[in-house]
């Protein structure tokens, strides 16, 4: 594909509420940590793609103040992680279907980002 065969992908989000934030991905959402400094965690989402949390008072680009950032992430059991989420207070939404097949929920991390959790959604068979 043109050289992007091997392309890892990392979305930055600059955070004024940095340390609750890495709080959140690391403890509430359990991603594995890459990289961490004091101002810049990186957490891994799967084989090739990454997503870095960084405190916007130590870097030049501000937060966004969570204007129109979505962060989608597939998952094999929708229901268990809604489970989990719900223990651990974050306030998930509950689980609905849409008309692409899927099942998925919401929730928001401590700078307001949407987080929407989905699962290719099984048809019963006939």
């Amino acid at each position: 594909m043109n050289g992007w065969s091997s392309l890892t992908t990392n979305m930055i989000l600059y955070c004024k509420n940095w340390e609750e934030t890495v709080k959140f991905y690391k403890d509430g959402l359990s991603l594995p940590v890459n990289f961490s400094n004091d101002w810049f965690v990186e957490f891994c989402l799967a084989e090739n793609s990454n997503l870095s949390i960084a405190n916007d008072q130590k870097s030049t680009i501000k937060s966004s103040e969570e204007k129109g950032i979505t962060i989608t992430l597939q998952v094999q059991d929708i229901d268990a992680v809604w489970e989990k989420f719900a223990k651990r207070k974050l306030d998930p939404t509950k689980i609905k279907r849409h008309p692409w097949n899927a099942r998925v929920f919401y929730l928001l991390d401590p700078e307001g980002h949407r987080i929407e959790i989905w699962q290719l959604h099984k048809q019963a068979e006939k």
